[in-house]
Parts: structure tokens; sequence; C-alpha cells
């Protein structure tokens, strides 16, 4: 039995280390073979890496298969938040992070009743369940907790870059030199995401599509309320450096509301640890001493 626990545990190791790092290096290798003529597409087979020729498959294959059984819609909503998160990993290697998370809490506290000798009822079954489907929600969990706070770090940074993006048009520059000198000024998420959105406008995307995509990929209303406006301003003939302004004393404004209603909701999340913590500690400080005198003074109590 504790073979077959070992087995197990490095039977999910194995395959979390291919999670994590089995897709970047395949599309730095993809890209060098490009780069230096297509010459590593008619590779021999049989100088390629064991992982290449044997585990890649074989993951491809199991990886399918999931798609298949999964639903299009939570497919596309795991596509979408790998977007929003900064894709920390490909759309496989999520897959294969929750085929790892799920069969790690369904198959471990399944040894661990056959190591203890338990029966397994229908309850132990139901609770194998209940640990398989926390296992299958966790990579999620995960994911979307990443999304949401590089939502976070975004909203953040957006107030200080749009005050300088203002800065640089009404200076002479144009609006492409402004996201650029802000992209070298400005660290974190959005900086990236500049940086990305002005490699594609130099590739020769449309300016307009490039701004929309990066709003899409970011899911913040602000950057979504900006980009509309800069958009219709170049649309309409009018000034880039008015529609900057407005849009930088609206978002110090909304700042200013954001954190006036995080002030607003600190006392009522406060009551929980006052009644769970601090106010039991309290009685027992107050209230002890007056039961121990009460219990000297009448040690009857019959």
């Amino acid at each position: 039995m504790e073979i077959l626990a070992a087995v197990i545990v490095a039977i999910t190791i194995f395959f979390g280390v291919l999670a994590f790092s089995g897709g970047g290096a395949t599309v730095r290798n993809r890209l060098d073979s490009l780069r230096s003529g297509g010459l590593g597409a008619d590779r021999d087979p049989g100088v390629m890496p064991a992982k290449e020729r044997l585990v890649t498959p074989m993951m491809d294959g199991m990886l399918r298969n999931v798609r298949r059984v999964m639903p299009a819609t939570m497919l596309s909503g795991i596509q979408k938040k790998l977007v929003l998160a900064g894709e920390p990993m490909t759309m496989n290697g999520f897959l294969t992070f929750q085929v790892i998370s799920t069969g790690g809490l369904l198959f471990l506290p399944f040894v661990v009743l056959l190591a203890a000798g338990i029966a397994l009822s229908p309850i132990m079954l139901l609770a194998l369940g209940g640990f398989a489907l926390v296992g299958f929600m966790l990579p999620n969990f995960w994911l979307g907790q990443r999304a949401n706070g590089r939502r976070s770090i975004i909203i953040k940074s957006l107030p200080d870059a749009f005050d300088l993006i203002t800065t640089c048009v009404e200076a002479g520059l144009g609006l492409d030199a402004a996201l650029s000198r802000v992209a070298e000024k400005v660290e974190g998420p959005f900086a990236d995401e500049l940086r990305r959105t002005l490699r594609e406008i130099s590739l020769g995307k449309m300016r307009r599509d490039a701004l929309k995509e990066m709003a899409e990929r970011t899911d913040v209303p602000d950057l979504i309320s900006f980009v509309n406006a800069v958009i219709q301003a170049e649309s309409m003939g009018s000034s880039v450096g008015a529609v900057l302004r407005v849009q930088a004393e609206q978002l110090r404004v909304r700042r200013r509301q954001r954190a006036e209603e995080q002030a607003y909701k600190a006392p009522v999340k406060m009551i929980f640890p006052l009644v769970l913590c601090i106010f039991p500690t309290l009685f027992i400080v107050i209230l002890g001493p007056a039961v121990i005198t009460i219990m000297q003074d009448f040690p009857g109590g019959k």
C-alpha cells in the first residue's frame, strides 16, 4: 500500500512539472527554428528528446479527450480568465494542472482510507467525490484570484499613468509616443499591456483595434471608457489632449470614491473579529475575577 501511494505521488509530481514547464520552452524552440530558416521542422525524430517523442503526444491526446468532455462555455471562460490573469500558462497547462489537482485530491484520500483499513461506505464515497470537486474547482479559484489581483494592480496604476499620458500629449508628443513613454516609466501589468499594444501597432494593426483589444484583455471599466473616448475623439477630429485631461480628472475622482467606499466598509468588516476574538477575551478579563470572587464567597453553592 505504501508503494502504491509513492507511485501516485510520483506521477502527480511528474505531471505537475510538465504542466508548469512545458509550454514556454516549446514555443521558444519553435521560434528559434523559424529564425534559423525552418530547419527545426525537419529534425530527425531519433534525435528529439524523449519528452517531445513520448510524453508530449500522450499529454496532447489526454487533453484532447478532456476538452471533448468539458463544455465549450467552460473552456471559453477558462481562456478568458487566462487572458485576464496575464496568461501565466497555456490552456493545455491549465487543464493538466486541473487534472492533477482533481486526481490528487481524489486518489490520495482513497489511498489513506485503504491504508487505514476503512471500508468504503456510501458516506466515504460521497466524501471522496467532494474532495474531487474541490480539486477540480481549486485551479479555477486560483486563476480567478490571480485575474482579480492583476485587475486591481491595473486600476491602482491608471490615474498616475493617465496623468503622465496627458502631460506628454499636452507637451507636444503624439499619442503613440506618449504611450511609449508611459510604458518606459511605469511598471506593472498596465505597462506590459501598453508595450504589447505598441508592438501590435508597429506591426501594422490599426490603433483603435489594438486599444480595444487591450481594454478587452484587462477588463477594467476605467480603461475601457478611456479607449472609447480616445477612439471617439480621433474619429470626430476633436482634441485628444482635452479628452485625456477629462479622463484623468475622472479617474482621480473615482480613485477618491473607491477610497471612501473602502473606508465606509471598514467598520462593518471589523464587527466579526470584534465579536469572535476581542469581546470573548474582554469578557474573560472583566468577568473572570468576579466569577472567582463569587465562587469563593459562596463555596457551597448548594
